[in-house]
C-alpha cells in the first residue's frame, strides 16, 4: 500500500469529475496519517477551496473546540470530506461525482486505518453507512463498519446555522463527542512487549 503523500500527490492532479474544472485545489485531508480517529465531512468550502485544507473556516473552529472539550488535539486526529473539490455554490454533491471521489475515500481509510470514523451530516453518514438514513435519528449511535465503530454527528456547520452554541443541536453534538471519547477509550489497545529483566 503507498503512503499517504503518495496518494495526496496523485489526487491533487484528479479530473475524474466536473468538479475538477471549477477548483482552486483539491482538498485531500489534513492531520495523523496514523491516527485512531478520522472525521468524514462533506465537500471543501470557498475557505477550505483556497486554503487546501479541510475544516479552515467557522465549522472548523467549531470542530477544534469541542475536540479541545474531550481533550483531543486537532494534530492527533485526520479530517477530510468525501469529496474532494468543492461543487459550485457550496451545492450537494451528485451522485457521479461521490463516485468519481469513492476510490480516494477508500484509499485514505484503507492507508490510515482509524478505529473509529466520525461521520459529520447526512452526505458523509449516508456515503459510509450505505443507506438513506438521517442523522437526526443516527447521530450518537455506533454502528460497526469494517472492524470499525463509525459515529455519526451533526456537521459543525449546520450546528452553526441552526442557532450555534445555544442550540440543541449543540447539546447534542457535546453528547456525541462525549461518546467518540468513550469509543475510543474501548477501542482494542496493542498488547505492550514484556520487558525482561536482567
Amino acid at each position: 500500500m503507498r503512503r499517504l503523500e503518495e496518494a495526496a500527490l496523485d489526487a491533487s492532479t484528479c479530473t475524474r469529475c466536473r468538479l475538477s474544472q471549477g477548483r482552486t485545489q483539491v482538498v485531500y485531508g489534513v492531520g495523523d496519517p496514523n491516527a485512531d480517529l478520522m472525521f468524514i465531512g462533506e465537500a471543501p468550502g470557498f475557505h477550505e477551496d483556497k486554503q487546501g485544507e479541510p475544516f479552515v473556516g467557522a465549522a472548523g473552529q467549531l470542530l477544534n473546540q469541542l475536540l479541545s472539550e474531550i481533550g483531543i488535539s486537532r494534530q492527533d486526529v485526520y479530517i477530510n470530506n468525501v469529496i474532494l473539490c468543492r461543487p459550485p455554490g457550496n451545492r450537494d454533491p451528485l451522485p457521479d461525482e461521490l463516485d468519481a471521489c469513492k476510490p480516494w475515500l477508500d484509499e485514505r481509510i484503507a492507508i490510515i486505518d482509524p478505529a473509529v470514523v466520525v461521520t459529520l451530516g447526512n452526505w458523509a453518514t449516508r456515503y459510509i453507512l450505505g443507506r438513506q438514513v438521517s442523522i437526526s435519528r443516527v447521530r450518537g449511535q455506533r454502528f460497526p463498519w469494517s472492524s470499525r465503530t463509525v459515529i455519526p454527528t451533526f456537521h459543525p456547520a449546520a450546528v452553526l446555522h441552526g442557532g450555534g452554541q445555544a442550540s440543541n443541536q449543540m447539546t447534542a453534538l457535546r453528547a456525541d463527542f462525549q461518546e467518540i471519547r468513550a469509543a475510543l477509550a474501548e477501542r482494542p489497545q496493542p498488547a505492550e512487549e514484556q520487558l525482561g529483566l536482567f
